[in-house]
């Protein structure tokens, strides 16, 4: 069966030969393409039947019944706070052409101290009143500048658009909170699964980031045979092309597009910890010669790695493998100013010690 990756016509019929046992084997376009030129969708079927029958379709990796369903519903929750985070830009919008400036004042200007002032000016367009009983005792804004802030004018047009925003945003949260609650209900059979990805760093602050990995692969780490596989899979690798000794791209593929942005957050977020070293020591290393963005890359490429040995071998996280002395193969020679400045780049501090004469 040959599927487009944009395109959903593939499922139906994958559910009901699924149901009925049989084996399916789901391959993308790119793996199956013919020779350009005379082509018809009969060659093709002969085309694809050929390459099967000399083994030469790469499988594509399908997840168990249940954890599609989750997958759906945890990408769908994206989708909404996608729709969330637009309604909220628009919102910005509305209070920016009025001249009130809560983002000058309030951290969140959909908190509680500013939405109850954002009630107030739509209930009353266009009359002065005091945000002091309005504030949260928990502010840390003086009110005189809050005062100052919320010195404009709203428009009767832009008072529907804003009202109509704020209502959006709340049926979006609600609908979000019943997501969530259903995709916790179908996540409580993994739950084992669930405590051994939260043991890696970055994973256990919020319960729904191990929910998140686990919709994408799974929880059978035998469909990928390395580790190397599973990250080729969510595009966490440098693409290979190379001819005549000449590298033409090493560009990461654009798959994982619902999986890598959460692998890359997580990453963004261990470089600046200190109590796992092992990620701010590969970071540093890394981005001293290639960069910011693929270092951080790197870094997902190591969490990928631990969560396959995790989920195999089925032990919690440890920095054991991560932190083992690798020595050179070479011996290199280096002068004493070349070791400091090779210290340096790599994030120590060096500092004269005391001479004591005794």
């Amino acid at each position: 069966m040959q599927a487009s990756s944009l395109r959903k016509y593939w499922i139906p019929v994958f559910n009901i030969l699924e149901k009925n046992n049989i084996w399916v084997t789901l391959s993308h376009p790119k793996y199956t393409k013919p020779q350009k030129g005379n082509k018809t969708d009969r060659k093709d079927a002969k085309w694809i039947c050929d390459l099967y029958m000399c083994g030469m379709v790469k499988p594509s990796f399908i997840p168990p019944a249940d954890i599609r369903e989750l997958r759906d519903l945890v990408r769908y929750r994206f989708k909404l706070t996608c729709m969330i985070t637009g309604e909220k830009n628009r919102a910005h919008n509305c209070l920016t052409v009025s001249n009130l400036k809560l983002d000058d004042v309030f951290s969140d200007i959909f908190g509680r101290s500013s939405r109850s002032i954002t009630e107030q000016i739509l209930q009353h367009p266009g009359e002065t009143f005091d945000v002091a009983p309005f504030v949260h005792g928990r502010c840390k804004t003086p009110i005189e500048e809050i005062q100052a802030a919320v010195d404009g004018a709203v428009s009767k047009e832009q008072a529907v658009k804003l009202r109509q925003c704020l209502n959006h945003i709340d049926e979006l949260e609600m609908h979000k909170s019943e997501i969530e609650r259903e995709i916790f209900r179908l996540s409580d059979k993994y739950e084992d699964i669930l405590t051994l990805i939260r043991t890696v760093p970055g994973f256990d602050k919020n319960p729904m980031t191990a929910i998140q990995v686990l919709s994408e692969i799974g929880g059978d780490m035998s469909v990928f045979p390395t580790a190397k596989n599973l990250v080729s899979w969510a595009g966490c690798c440098p693409h290979n092309d190379q001819s005549n000794h000449k590298i033409k791209s090493t560009r990461i593929s654009r798959a994982g597009s619902y999986f890598k942005p959460v692998l890359v957050q997580v990453a963004n977020a261990l470089i600046k910890s200190k109590k796992h070293p092992e990620f701010p020591t590969r970071y540093r290393r890394i981005k001293a010669r290639r960069g910011h963005k693929k270092s951080i890359i790197a870094i997902c490429r190591m969490i990928l790695t631990a969560i396959w040995h995790i989920l195999t071998d089925l032990k919690p996280y440890t920095a054991k493998g991560f932190l083992e002395p690798r020595p050179v193969s070479k011996e290199k020679v280096l002068t004493a100013s070349q070791a400091l400045n090779l210290l340096k780049q790599r994030g120590y501090v060096i500092k004269d010690e005391p001479i004591f004469i005794s």
